[in-house]
């Protein structure tokens, strides 16, 4: 809603909402996983957390996971997120992330509609 109501032109606002997609579902992933490669021999088991708290995208898709089967193919990164998420302070954490991710767009887009002139 923000990219739409930022742009003037219709098919601006739709490119830029499918970039802003792009960067979350890969682009974002690209540059975590090159992070993770590059300082591996760090304990990083924190900061994948963080990393992870800063896409909205990766936060939703580990929740349905850890609450489904398939949480147990996620290898050691798997047991980290459940060590996490899988607490009640850690689903708060992530509902909470996830309101901040919903709700600051919105305001943004809705109090940059009522600035617009027509």
């Amino acid at each position: 809603m923000l990219a739409a109501v930022r742009t003037r032109d219709k098919a601006r606002g739709i490119g830029v909402a499918l970039l802003l997609w792009f960067y979350f579902a890969l682009l974002y992933n690209g540059i975590v996983l090159f992070l993770l490669f590059a300082f591996s021999e760090y304990p990083l088991e924190k900061a994948v957390i963080a990393f992870v708290s800063f896409n909205p995208i990766d936060l939703g898709r580990i929740l349905v996971m850890l609450h489904t089967d398939a949480s147990a193919l996620m290898g050691f990164t798997g047991a980290v997120m459940q060590q996490f998420f899988g607490s009640g302070w850690g689903v708060l954490y992530a509902v909470l992330i996830m309101l901040l991710w919903f709700v600051l767009p919105l305001w943004g887009s809705v109090r940059s509609f009522s600035r617009k002139d027509f």
